[in-house]
């Protein structure tokens, strides 16, 4: 997870003058500002005042605010939806009715961000970043007929089901991530996503190979120096065939993705050793060189083994900011049962979160903590 955190002044003031600049900045002057302004994020700064967990009322009315300028080949939904509700126990939400229940817990506030999409607002600081990491896929990973290989979706509604948000990541039953205290439910059916992933079986089943998918997520954090109820993230997918896999291997035409093994640490019971060492590096590879055109050269990287319930292996990544080794980002080999569950089999590997074999699976969280009070930044609207 890539924390972004408060900002020195200096730097909030050049970040503002740019939103309110009517053309933007060169390529090399938002390089370097998009540099700066992603370590600097990382300071720390001191605990505020905890965020309000009143539940809804019955009747509220919470403005949306409409989707700003993207990228022409980015896939986005609009948000220029009120949030309101027309009668007691009722909450709609961008154009679209949810009866409350005992699970409703959604607060005012948090509806009140709801619509903002500042990853999509031009010159916005989430913006540059995503542009900056949309940049660098397009050009380094192309198709066959030189088209960019990734595609972006940067305005999926982050209103989503319970099954989407949980059950289609392989996520138990009693895992203590789908709490009331941990979530925002519009009702026991609907929520407000806890991540992008929520959205990673639908666009997989979909047809789609290779995707980044970039959007706001919502978890019931306590404002700290490192959380805070609303967030960004950004996360991608890829999906390798054999021949994408092995291609480029000296002698590989005999090498397989799966078998009928056992689990162990290292992989999965239905892939070859050779299938995982080889996605395994391929994500790693690819990772740093998105942190290293983000942050610049010498940079300090590390690898962690860890647990997701969607991946296997799984890894977190972490580099040297002043000294500190801080976690940027997780990832691993998608787990087999996430591609082939539904109409869609494919016999594909997948390196971070949910896919298969043939899939890569990459992630970036971006925190918005560091965005959230205007009249420090002196940008107006933050979070």
């Amino acid at each position: 997870m890539l924390i972004l955190s408060k900002w020195p002044q200096k730097l909030a003031c050049l970040g503002a003058s740019l939103l309110k600049q009517e053309h933007p900045p060169s390529s090399t002057l938002a390089g370097e500002i998009i540099k700066q302004f992603t370590m600097a994020m990382l300071w720390k700064f001191m605990r505020v005042a905890k965020y309000s967990k009143t539940a809804l009322p019955p009747k509220v009315k919470v403005r949306g605010i409409p989707t700003h300028s993207r990228h022409s080949s980015s896939k986005s939904v609009p948000s220029d939806f009120a949030a309101s509700a027309p009668y007691s126990n009722t909450v709609e939400l961008l154009g679209k009715s949810y009866p409350q229940d005992d699970y409703s817990n959604v607060t005012e506030k948090i509806l009140s961000k709801v619509g903002k999409n500042l990853h999509n607002r031009k010159h916005h600081p989430l913006w540059l970043i995503k542009e900056q990491v949309k940049e660098h896929f397009y050009k380094h990973y192309l198709g066959r007929r030189g088209t960019p290989l990734f595609s972006v979706y940067d305005g999926l509604s982050p209103v989503v089901t319970v099954q989407q948000n949980f059950d289609s990541l392989l996520i138990p039953q009693n895992h203590a991530s789908r709490r009331k205290e941990d979530n925002y439910y519009l009702n026991r059916d609907h929520m407000l996503r806890a991540h992008t992933s929520a959205h990673q079986w639908d666009l997989i089943h979909s047809g789609l190979d290779a995707f980044l998918a970039v959007g706001d997520v919502y978890r019931r954090d306590t404002i700290d120096n490192t959380h805070y109820p609303v967030f960004h993230q950004m996360e991608g997918v890829r999906l390798f065939s054999c021949h994408e896999l092995f291609s480029s291997i000296k002698d590989g035409e005999g090498l397989q993705l799966f078998e009928q093994g056992h689990r162990t640490a290292h992989k999965q019971e239905c892939h070859t050793m050779e299938a995982v060492r080889l996605v395994e590096f391929n994500l790693k590879q690819v990772l740093t060189k998105l942190m290293t055109h983000i942050f610049g050269d010498g940079l300090q990287v590390r690898w962690v083994d860890c647990y997701f319930p969607f991946t296997h292996p799984s890894f977190e990544m972490e580099i040297n900011f002043q000294g500190e080794w801080m976690e940027v980002l997780g990832c691993g080999v998608m787990e087999q049962q996430l591609v082939n569950s539904g109409t869609i089999i494919r016999p594909l590997l997948n390196p971070y979160q949910h896919a298969q074999f043939g899939m890569e699976k990459y992630r970036l969280e971006l925190e918005e903590d560091l965005v959230h009070k205007p009249k420090r930044t002196g940008i107006e609207d933050l979070a």
